[in-house]
């Protein structure tokens, strides 16, 4: 496994972003010359702090599929928008540029956010052919297009139903001015990657009318989605079992368990690896 730390940008411990990379190391054994498709995981954390219950589990869990991941510890709070999106959408271009070091596959390049990581994966998937985001982050919007994205409980809306300290975090003293922009069910085109996206009905933190607001906006756009919906399970609750609970049981959510196995038959149809798959 190729496991490398790597700044994306370095200033103050909040505004710093790095990738932990957990890529797929050439083998002349095993599929040799193998390029696979790559998925970029942006914890949650309310645009506070980036969790570690959507971070390296997740990472080795799709790994373990085959697919290169990496972790993007982005800015928070005291950073503002589009600092975290920028840096995503760096992320994103070190990836692609990187095709042949790697053995990544360009156009197979995958963003998957959990809570407000979703709204920051959202955010590239439909602002990435955006003019302000390349005069921002000094790309193309080539090197930057997200090829699809895996949404879990992503905050979405700053509406009625909005996760409002994700979105005061993020917009600093712009919040009147940002939020019906960075609401992004407002932002759906039909350039916007084909989605995975799943939520629960008990989430009390962020409301499933996030997704499903984006879920209607993807349907009417005419992009390619897959949504399901969970009956149980609070918020934050990363793979649903032990490996993302913490010391008194919280985030073992066996209904909930099965999305990361759905992500990923999603993924095979979407993205296969394998040279020999038959779609």
């Amino acid at each position: 496994m190729i496991h490398e730390k790597i700044v994306i940008e370095e200033k103050n411990d909040q505004e710093s972003a790095y990738l932990l990379t957990y890529f797929w190391e050439e083998s002349k054994e095993l599929y040799p010359g193998q390029r696979r498709p790559a998925i970029i995981i942006c914890p949650g954390g309310a645009y506070q702090m980036t969790s570690d219950r959507e971070a390296e589990a997740e990472a080795l869990k799709f790994m373990a599929m085959g697919y290169h991941t990496a972790v993007l510890r982005y800015s928070v709070k005291p950073a503002v928008f589009p600092q975290a999106l920028c840096q995503l959408a760096k992320a994103v271009s070190l990836l692609r540029g990187n095709k042949d070091k790697w053995l990544i596959e360009e156009d197979k390049i995958i963003v998957m956010g959990f809570s407000a990581g979703g709204h920051l994966a959202a955010s590239l998937g439909t602002f990435w052919n955006q003019p302000f985001l390349s005069e921002a982050s000094g790309l193309k919007a080539e090197q930057m297009r997200p090829d699809g994205q895996i949404l879990c409980y992503p905050v979405i809306t700053a509406g009625e139903f909005g996760h409002h300290d994700s979105f005061r975090n993020l917009c600093g003293d712009r919040y009147e001015e940002l939020k019906d922009e960075l609401s992004l069910e407002n932002q759906v085109t039909a350039d916007t990657p084909r989605t995975f996206m799943w939520h629960t009905v008990e989430d009390s933190t962020v409301y499933m009318e996030n997704s499903l607001l984006f879920l209607q906006a993807l349907r009417k756009a005419g992009v390619s989605v897959e949504y399901h919906l969970f009956p149980n399970g609070l918020h934050g609750i990363g793979l649903g079992n032990e490996l993302t609970a913490n010391e008194n049981g919280r985030g073992i959510v066996r209904c909930c368990e099965p999305w990361a196995d759905l992500a990923g038959k999603w993924l095979e149809r979407e993205f296969p690896w394998w040279k020999g798959a038959q779609v």
